[in-house]
This record gives structure tokens, C-alpha cells and sequence, in this order.
């Protein structure tokens, strides 16, 4: 599901603070020596289907590059109160088992995950907790479609 929290344009557009971050960011060169083994486990994890080591790599993965952000100069905070409330949110839903997940691109709208018997739960949940939002369900589809000219 996508949950929207802000429907007006950021401060820093995607590609300035990309580059403001890689040039100006402490963590980020830390960042980068992580990808191919965040990628290893993340490859197993689906591959397994172990939703919860899927959910906490991606959550981690999210937390990390918005840390990378706010270590840029001058600092980019592309999260809002909502998104902090959204991370909260799961990690409650998450106890005592992880059922859901998030990450965030450069921007305040959260991108939830979940199985199928959890959907119902969790959007009632972010409704439940932030009133004014929009939550967009998206799901698997039955993957690539191949079309052939006569």
C-alpha cells in the first residue's frame, strides 16, 4: 500500500539531493561499502519467502538513506511528522512478530508491505492513526505480459 501524507512538492527534488548527499554526506561512502550484501540477504529473503527478514532489510535500507540525507549540508529531511508517526506505527503492528514493513523514496509518503491476511489489520491501523491520509492498495500482479504482433 502506498500511504500519501503530503499531495504538494518537496523542498529538495529527488536529483539535487541525490547529489547534494553523495558529494556532502559522511555516511553515504559507508552506505555504499553495505549494498551488495543488503542485496544478498534481501535476494535470500525473497527468495525463501521470509517476510520478516524482507520487511527489516527494507525498513533499515529506508532508515539509513534518509540518514545519509540528513547528514548531507545543508541537511535534506524529506520525512514529516506523518512519516515518523507511519515507522512508529509498524513497529507497534510488528510486535511481538513482523507483519509489515516500510521505505520511503525522497518524500514523506510511505510504501507499506504486507501479506495478504494482514491488509485488512494494517490500513486500519494508519487510518486509525492518521485520519487525513490516502491509502492506495497495490498488490502482486500475475507478472509480465507478453504480447505478440500478428
Amino acid at each position: 500500500a502506498v500511504v500519501s501524507t503530503q499531495s504538494t512538492g518537496k523542498g529538495v527534488p529527488s536529483t539535487e539531493g541525490m547529489r547534494r548527499t553523495v558529494a556532502t554526506s559522511g555516511l553515504f561512502p559507508r552506505r555504499l561499502d553495505n549494498v551488495s550484501g543488503r542485496l544478498e540477504a534481501l535476494t535470500e529473503a525473497i527468495r525463501t519467502r521470509d517476510f520478516p527478514a524482507f520487511a527489516e532489510i527494507v525498513m533499515r535500507d529506508s532508515c539509513e538513506m534518509h540518514a545519509c540525507c540528513l547528514d548531507s549540508y545543508p541537511p535534506i529531511a524529506y520525512l514529516n511528522e506523518a512519516s515518523h508517526r507511519i515507522m512508529s506505527l509498524v513497529h507497534r503492528f510488528n510486535t511481538p512478530n513482523v507483519r509489515a514493513g516500510y521505505t520511503f523514496d525522497a518524500g514523506p509518503n510511505a510504501f507499506l508491505f504486507t501479506l495478504n491476511e494482514n491488509v485488512n489489520e494494517l490500513e486500519g491501523a494508519v487510518k486509525g492513526e492518521l485520519q487525513r491520509v490516502d491509502v492506495i492498495r497495490c498488490s502482486v500482479g500475475d507478472g509480465p505480459l507478453v504480447k505478440l504482433h500478428d
